[in-house]
């Protein structure tokens, strides 16, 4: 196909993703290729959307309790947000100096270095071609940036959500411990809601699954692929 099935669509990126191959930070030359990949899908015409994780930097739920910092999970959750922003500017940097318009929308406010989520000027900013990064997750400790996710497509009217992760689809199992494995190449949201597979998290399944909006789950580690996802090729998993 050499028409996009996807005219709209938000890209899920974990912090975990943008550390590469590093142990922890932010590795250029994921950037690079995540930029590549979304400049190839902007030339088809498709309005891209991401949002990202602070795991690479700080990860909420890490720093509460005895094994972590013994934070209130409000407070961990608030600095992880803090993270997702670090990311948003790191990305932006990079898609910009490919020749991107970009704007960073972020949902704690920060006016000298992004701009206030609201929804009718991210809808402009995409129809006029710019990458729209979103950070800080909802602005609400106990949300996660899968429910972000969730929520920012269901308002921009997105066609889907295109969850990247490290392997090629949803499995049984996990497949790097489990060999035996099996991955499914569809899915319903109740089917993912009561095997417990990890996906997204549930709210962000429930949502997705209340609103008929799917989710594609694929390998980001292989170039190119987020415009077989938009060409339609089938590569990874869908659920719908």
């Amino acid at each position: 196909m050499s028409e996009p099935i996807y005219k709209r669509i938000v890209l899920k990126l974990s912090g975990e993703a943008l550390q590469g191959r590093k142990a922890h930070g932010i590795d250029h030359a994921f950037l690079v290729s995540i930029s590549r990949q979304i400049n190839e899908i902007r030339e088809l015409g498709v309005d891209v959307a991401v949002v990202l994780g602070g795991g690479n930097i700080c990860r909420g739920q890490e720093n509460t309790g005895s094994r972590g910092l013994d934070m209130d999970r409000s407070v961990a959750d608030y600095m992880g947000m803090l993270a997702t922003v670090i990311n948003g500017l790191a990305l932006q940097n990079v898609l910009e100096k490919m020749g991107m318009e970009t704007r960073v929308m972020t949902a704690i406010d920060m006016a000298r270095i992004a701009e206030p989520y609201i929804r009718r000027k991210a809808i402009r900013h995409l129809e006029k071609g710019r990458v729209v990064i979103f950070v800080a997750g909802t602005g609400n400790p106990y949300f996660t940036t899968d429910t972000t996710a969730a929520l920012r497509a269901m308002e921009l009217h997105a066609d889907a959500i295109l969850k990247a992760t490290k392997v090629d689809g949803v499995y049984s199992a996990d497949p790097m411990k489990v060999k035996s494995a099996k991955r499914f190449s569809q899915l319903k949201y109740i089917d993912v809601l009561k095997k417990g597979l990890k996906v997204m998290d549930a709210t962000a399944v429930s949502l997705c699954m209340d609103n008929k909006l799917p989710i594609v789950v694929f390998n980001l580690n292989k170039e190119g692929n987020i415009k077989r996802v938009v060409l339609g090729e089938k590569i990874g998993t869908v659920v719908r």
